[in-house]
């Protein structure tokens, strides 16, 4: 090598190292006790101040559902083996806020031994590479997403899958994965039917896509409240609000409301109650 060269490759590795952006820091999960993961465009974990959660007791109609959750959330706070869990079914029945209250509840009975981190479905594919940032981490995370679904053509359930139950290195062991779907698969039904009838074999088509829920450990199926359900979720909310009504009147509020919305579930109630409290002039913490 010409050595009249080399003073000019050292300014020139030197100026970009320069430009280079900076490794980011280590994530202080003591921050808080939620995050949101941001992929885009540097990857970061941004503290959530408050969760918007309700109170388990308020979480009316999934009874089982909740037993389970919670158990398999206690479980994995005190440092035990727990499942992976899919939470699919009804909308509106309370996935996702079961989800934010076994978080709540396991941090009441082992404060600050678990983070929530949030990672949203657009951002699905960089989940391999928020594993890496939480591996390293003393704390337990519960990494949660919400409304998991995959449309044709969609190939980022691979990640999900290899994060799940594959690799090399396998799902950190401080970290536990839960997300809420509408469907019981995660893939619409005419995908699956059109992988099944263009295939040689079609059993063997679709056996990845329906695989992937089967990597959850946890499986649990919510359904469509009745009209006794509705009432006792309507009127838990009305005393925890105290909101000042007679139980006559709430119950047949609660059904005209529930007429116009066209149905009933946990989703209806809390709405029914946020419009009652407004016109009650009453305040509540959402």
């Amino acid at each position: 090598m010409d050595e009249t060269l080399l003073p000019a490759l050292l300014r020139i590795a030197e100026a970009l190292e320069r430009i280079a952006p900076p490794a980011p820091p280590a994530p202080d999960l003591t921050a808080a006790d939620a995050f949101v993961w941001h992929a885009a465009p540097i990857p970061c974990l941004v503290p959530v101040p408050r969760v918007a959660a309700v109170g388990m007791e308020l979480l009316q109609g999934v009874e089982r559902q909740r037993e389970l959750v919670l158990e398999n959330t206690l479980r994995f706070a005190r440092g035990l083996p727990a499942n992976n869990a899919m939470l699919w079914g009804a909308r509106g029945m309370g996935k996702s806020s079961l989800v934010k209250a076994a978080h709540a509840e396991a941090n009441r009975a082992h404060p600050g031994s678990l983070a929530l981190i949030e990672i949203h479905r657009e951002d699905i594919r960089t989940l391999p590479e928020l594993l890496n940032v939480l591996r390293p981490q003393p704390r337990h995370c519960l990494v949660f997403c919400d409304d998991l679904s995959f449309e044709k053509e969609d190939q980022d359930y691979k990640a999900l899958k290899s994060v799940l139950d594959g690799g090399i290195e396998g799902r950190p062991q401080n970290v536990l994965f839960y997300a809420t779907s509408n469907r019981r698969h995660l893939m619409p039904r005419d995908m699956m039917e059109n992988e099944r009838s263009t295939a040689i074999n079609p059993g063997e088509a679709v056996e990845e896509k329906v695989s992937l829920s089967d990597r959850f450990g946890l499986w649990i199926g919510f359904h469509n409240c009745d009209q006794p359900t509705f009432f006792a979720m309507v009127e838990g909310y009305a005393a925890e609000f105290k909101l000042p009504i007679e139980k006559d009147a709430l119950r047949a509020a609660a059904v005209e409301w529930s007429v116009t919305r066209g149905g009933r579930s946990g989703r209806v109630a809390w709405q029914f109650v946020q419009d009652l409290a407004g016109r009650l002039g009453m305040k509540i913490a959402a």
